[in-house]
């Protein structure tokens, strides 16, 4: 962990799980600048710390970095010992992905390590990162947690059971945890993610081509600013409670299909 600033913050923490160079970044800079403690959690720790660095320093903000795998239910609880060490977690987001190929991949071709690694990335993890804060939350009676899915959410896609299992199952776990805590006070939200998502306006990150979250890049027309998606994520943390958002389908103006 890296604590990046003195001054204490006097909200609670937001925690991002799955901080890459496009939206979980985004994500974290925006809490960051509304005034939360953050922290930013994924495998890489030596760029996550440099992203710690990069918004503390532009956002004046306590950014702390934690190493997780989102696959290993031990690595989930040793990560979590660290983010509730610092206070009161008040808001998750979820965007933890595990890479696949980009190319449709024949039904019977797909290694079951493979296609269970997914599933434990994309749905079993956000069990395990869930299961740390709830009881917090439901303590305070207030709290945010917010999952980020994408267009296989929603669709069966040919030659894609891994990714599309994974975030199905996501999706069903969103729901679930909405039913049960919303009367509790802790709103609980599913994020559709249907498009490309590219750098953030101005940013020279060279463009590549997804189907989920953190993995997408792209540029020209189609593509998502990550910043733009971080409102959202903002928008649904201050919603007012009698009008909760449980699910929310974000695409661009000029759609990309593949």
């Amino acid at each position: 962990m890296r604590n990046m600033t003195s001054s204490a913050s006097a909200r609670g923490i937001a925690a991002i799980v799955g901080v890459g160079s496009n939206l979980g970044r985004s994500i974290a800079r925006k809490f960051a600048h509304e005034g939360y403690t953050v922290a930013i959690l994924a495998r890489d720790l030596g760029r996550l710390s440099r992203f710690a660095d990069e918004i503390a320093r532009e956002e004046k903000a306590q950014v702390f970095a934690i190493r997780i795998d989102c696959s290993d239910s031990r690595s989930v609880r040793e990560a979590f010992e660290g983010v509730l060490s610092l206070g009161f977690v008040e808001v998750l987001v979820y965007n933890a992905f595990q890479p696949v190929s980009w190319q449709p991949t024949h039904f019977t071709d797909i290694r079951i390590d493979s296609f269970e690694k997914t599933l434990a990335v994309s749905s079993v993890g956000a069990f395990h990162c869930a299961q740390q804060v709830v009881p917090g939350m439901v303590e305070r009676g207030r709290g945010t947690i917010l999952f980020t899915g994408c267009s296989a959410s929603l669709n069966g896609v040919a030659g894609f059971s891994e990714l599309c299992c994974g975030k199905f199952a996501l999706r069903a776990l969103s729901q679930c945890l909405a039913r049960e805590f919303q009367p509790f006070g802790v709103h609980v939200a599913h994020v559709v993610i249907d498009g490309i998502v590219g750098p953030s306006r101005g940013a020279s990150t060279s463009s590549q081509r997804g189907l989920v979250g953190e993995q997408q890049s792209g540029g020209g027309d189609g593509s998502m600013d990550p910043d733009a998606l971080a409102q959202t994520y903002w928008h649904l943390h201050v919603q007012d409670r009698a009008a909760w958002t449980q699910e929310i389908d974000l695409r661009p103006s000029s759609p990309r299909f593949f």
